[in-house]
């Protein structure tokens, strides 16, 4: 299908829920990114499903969530973006040790919300910042935790707007990956944890935050982890041996706190960071021998 063809249809039907070649900038953490031809705000599951349905086909669009692990390029997104917001965002107690929440929760409310309700095993979703549906695409964890361990099924819809539900034991998980087409949009997920009591659960989030504050960089325009960790090894610490700390291109820069944080120190461009990426891989596949693996997403045009 041709997209052009049917922009008017769709200005048409979705009007309130549709942005025109807007700057995508305002959507990543780095506050990078060139215009999207189209984003999508559905406000309901029956106003995506029938989205969908009239771009029949149409198969150049992205989910994107928080944008806490996306680099947007300059050129932007010749397709459409949808942005799922608070009407999947809900959250709700399924039995007494189950959550049932949209995709677009943020990983810290889902592990606030397990809290309140004294159910364990959320506690590292408070140091990740990005939505649920996210951390299922990428099967988000830290400190030895993931999503695969808590994920219980996932509610999914395709490109032609058709729901269906997916266990977890049916989707193959490893490390930073699932093996989910890549077309399906998630929708909503249930978890499952145990039950302990909210004084331990607070002091577990208490000493996980405290961990990342010591660790990681804050108040900072990155996208956390540019690097998955190769196995038996760290990404921060060969990029560190490497002698690649606080090396810069333009204005992007690589954090000597945490050397697998790269950062926009106010008016980098993609390229900036992509240039800086390559350099980084180069160095350490010199010094080391290990070819770095991204874990941050790029999407869009150069």
């Amino acid at each position: 299908m041709n997209l052009v063809s049917k922009i008017d249809e769709i200005k048409k039907k979705f009007s309130n829920q549709i942005l025109f070649n807007q700057s995508l900038s305002k959507y990543s953490w780095f506050n990078i990114g060139g215009p999207a031809k189209i984003i999508f705000k559905p406000k309901s599951l029956n106003e995506l499903s029938s989205f969908l349905k009239n771009l029949e086909g149409f198969k150049k669009i992205k989910v994107l969530g928080a944008g806490s692990n996306t680099l947007i390029r300059d050129g932007g997104f010749d397709g459409i973006i949808i942005k799922l917001g608070k009407s999947f965002s809900h959250q709700s107690l399924f039995k007494e040790n189950m959550l049932i929440t949209g995709t677009s929760a943020l990983d810290k409310s889902v592990s606030n919300f397990a809290l309140e309700h004294s159910i364990s095993g959320f506690e590292f979703l408070s140091c990740i910042p990005g939505t649920i549906g996210g951390g299922i695409r990428m099967n988000s964890g830290c400190y030895g935790e993931d999503i695969s361990k808590i994920l219980v099924s996932v509610q999914v819809m395709d490109l032609d707007g058709k729901i269906s539900v997916i266990n977890s034991s049916d989707i193959k998980f490893s490390y930073r990956k699932c093996n989910l087409d890549s077309n399906l949009i998630f929708i909503s997920a249930t978890f499952k944890g145990k039950k302990e009591s909210s004084v331990n659960i607070r002091k577990k989030i208490n000493s996980l935050i405290e961990r990342k504050k010591k660790d990681q960089p804050s108040k900072i325009k990155t996208c956390g982890s540019t690097f998955k960790n190769p196995e038996k090894n760290k990404a921060w610490k060969l990029i560190k041996d490497s002698g690649c700390a606080g090396m810069k291109v333009g204005d992007a820069y690589i954090s000597e706190k945490h050397c697998n944080f790269f950062i926009n120190n106010g008016n980098a461009k993609s390229e900036d960071l992509e240039n800086l990426v390559t350099k980084v891989k180069e160095q350490v596949l010199k010094e080391t021998g290990i070819n770095l693996e991204l874990e941050l997403q790029i999407i869009g045009k150069k």
